[in-house]
């Protein structure tokens, strides 16, 4: 199974990692609330930024706030519609099953990732609902665009995380 697709968007990566900088922007913002840091955006078909999110569930106990949820949703509120079908999706971690779903059903027809998520993952490393050629909408996956900092921003929270509650059971 092909984890990134290659080649035809060269041109695009600087666009790609300038809109990646922007969805970590985002999911530093969920760790304010204790959330795990995951921000996407969503861009318009001229480069425009339409919306952003960041996870949410500990903020509002919400088991769908998660970034990308958030982000399509502002997206189509600011839109005025359900289909999104000339946006790119941007998220720095690798969509999970719900978010992967939500994404065909938006009829994304481009998503940007940063990290893999090899345990969760459902754009081509667990699962590749994304590109499921048994739904009636598959969607572009780059995977990979600055990878390092969308992993090391989880890897720190994370950690923190573990030294936290090791912390607290040595009380």
């Amino acid at each position: 199974m092909a984890l990134m697709t290659e080649g035809p968007r060269r041109a695009v990566q600087t666009a790609d990692a300038w809109a990646m900088g922007l969805a970590l922007d985002e999911a530093r913002r969920a760790v304010q609330s204790g959330d795990v840091p995951v921000g996407a955006v969503v861009v318009g078909p001229s480069g425009e930024v339409v919306a952003r999110g960041h996870n949410v569930r500990e903020a509002l106990d919400d088991p769908t706030g998660h970034a990308e949820v958030v982000a399509l949703r502002a997206a189509a509120d600011r839109l005025g519609r359900w289909r999104l079908d000339d946006c790119t999706l941007v998220v720095t971690l690798e969509p999970c099953l719900m978010c992967a779903g939500a994404i065909v059903l938006a009829r994304v027809p481009r998503l940007v990732l940063g990290a893999w998520d090899p345990k969760a993952g459902a754009c081509g490393s667990q699962w590749d609902v994304v590109r499921d050629r048994r739904l009636n909408h598959r969607v572009e996956v780059v995977g990979g665009v600055r990878a390092d900092e969308c992993g090391l921003l989880l890897q720190h929270f994370f950690e923190a995380q573990r030294e936290a509650a090791a912390f607290s059971d040595g009380l």
